[in-house]
């Protein structure tokens, strides 16, 4: 009989082998994928991919190509669709743009790009392999500094064939229209690129560049959306309601499945885990979903106490910080580096860390849990900001909850309608012109860090624009 095992050696590196023949044929591919991988398996598909004026883009890549800055673009991060859409930006929109305005640029535009080492324990081997041959550093988001993908990345900076695409947030979270917190690490690697360049007595200005995408449906997909709330209904023990198109009503029943939603999970920390819940002071003035959302942030915080308890590990951080210590915790005990030789330990050695690494699996719920309410707040959708789109999104994050909580690994959504992109562009921002502040002091370079991150993160949020079809 197969004994599955829970307990795996230490997750190798995987280095960046870029190879051309795999990006030429991922751009061959490109039209399929949108048209048919989305279409069936996400949201509906996207039909339609916009992007404002590629000007400022075209000229940086040509200054990068002519060796006169290092580049990095700062990408909003919102759905696992993104990489397909820079995809499509590079492969498609540049070199048309660049034709037009009789600008040259040398072939292929394509950029070296950070991703969470986690993409290939979910996606397989086989991904881990497309992503090296397209160029990928895999970095692990919970180590507090994993050296060896930071030299990686930073050797590229400096000197790789093409600019870093980074995603600031670090992970998606399923808000069209809100950025998360941005980790400081895009503003880091690009101080220590011109600390570097520096060091090597060469003159390039590193640039960062904002890159905000965002998706719309092409028409309100209001009776699909009503049939996703019913099923959730029905998941979470509510009384069967008949399907509507109806927003206002759509929005009470979503505002009910949160609420039970809710309710569930705090009676499962309380009995189970024995956590107090603490029932939430209601102000008179304040809108009915602020003491949901005062409720839902008490539940992450407990959630997250579970397992911190059970890792022996104290609380620092917001929720963001603490889910990124977890699993980099829960990552040692179920990807071990204190056992060399797997080989040569014994079947009860086996067993015993199978053990321990199965439990730290599900103590990573926990987190897990965390991880896909962690920007989720009372204001994103209120009764007079209705739309299809924050509706879709809100109702796909507890889609997302409630099937995991079943038992399903990798959930699959449900189609609700095709939608359009749009693809906009932030103004350079210079990590040259602000090197002289960061070089001051530890104290000045944390400040720098910091300061170079919230201009990342404002021009993020200016490139949102407010959806305009969700009542129609």
């Amino acid at each position: 009989m197969f004994q599955r095992h829970f307990a795996h050696p230490k997750l190798p590196f995987i280095p960046p082998r870029y190879n051309p023949l795999v990006l030429r044929l991922a751009h061959l591919l490109l039209p399929l994928f949108l048209r048919f991988r989305l279409r069936r398996w996400l949201i509906g598909g996207i039909s339609r991919l916009e992007t404002s004026p590629l000007d400022t883009l075209l000229h940086l890549y040509q200054q990068f190509q002519q060796g006169k800055i290092r580049l990095i673009l700062a990408f909003r991060h919102s759905e696992v669709e993104d990489p397909l859409i820079l995809i499509y930006l590079f492969s498609r929109a540049i070199p048309r743009a660049a034709q037009r305005q009789n600008i040259s640029l040398t072939s292929p535009i394509h950029t070296h790009f950070l991703y969470d080492r986690g993409m290939t324990i979910w996606g397989g081997d086989w991904l881990g392999w497309v992503l090296s041959r397209g160029g990928g550093v895999p970095i692990h988001r919970g180590k507090p500094l994993d050296r060896t993908a930071l030299k990686t990345a930073r050797d590229l900076l400096i000197n790789g064939q093409f600019p870093m695409t980074i995603a600031p947030e670090g992970a998606t979270n399923g808000h069209s229209e809100k950025i998360s917190p941005l980790e400081p690490g895009t503003a880091q690697l690009a101080f220590w690129a011109v600390e570097d360049l520096a060091k090597h007595q060469r003159k390039e200005t590193v640039l960062l560049l904002p890159i905000g995408i965002q998706y719309y449906f092409i028409r309100p997909p209001w009776s699909k959306i009503g049939k996703l709330i019913q099923h959730l209904e029905k998941n979470l023990g509510l009384p069967p309601l008949p399907i509507v198109a109806e927003p206002d009503v759509l929005y009470q029943r979503l505002f009910k499945v949160a609420e039970t939603l809710l309710l569930q999970m705090e009676d499962f920390y309380h009995r189970f885990h024995h956590c107090p819940i603490s029932p939430v002071a209601v102000d008179s003035n304040s809108p009915p979903t602020q003491p949901l959302e005062q409720r839902l942030n008490h539940l992450l915080d407990v959630a997250l106490t579970v397992a911190e308890d059970y890792f022996k590990i104290e609380p620092q951080g917001n929720f963001i910080d603490r889910c990124r210590r977890l699993e980099e915790v829960s990552w040692n005990v179920i990807y071990r580096e204190d056992i060399p030789n797997w080989r040569g330990i014994s079947a009860f050695q086996q067993g015993l860390a199978d053990w321990v690494a199965q439990e730290a699996i599900l103590q990573e719920k926990h987190m897990r849990l965390v991880e896909s309410f962690v920007a989720v707040t009372s204001d994103y959708i209120t009764a007079e900001n209705i739309t299809a789109e924050r509706m879709a999104e809100v109702a796909l994050i507890l889609f997302d909850c409630v099937e995991r909580i079943r038992g399903v690994k990798i959930p699959k959504r449900p189609r609700l309608g095709q939608r359009w992109v749009k693809i906009t562009l932030g103004e350079p921002i210079s990590a040259s012109d602000r090197y002289g502040a960061y070089k001051a002091g530890r104290h000045q370079a944390k400040q720098a860090v910091k300061d170079l991150t919230a201009e990342i993160q404002a021009q993020l949020e200016g490139l949102i624009e407010a959806s305009s079809g969700g009542l129609g």
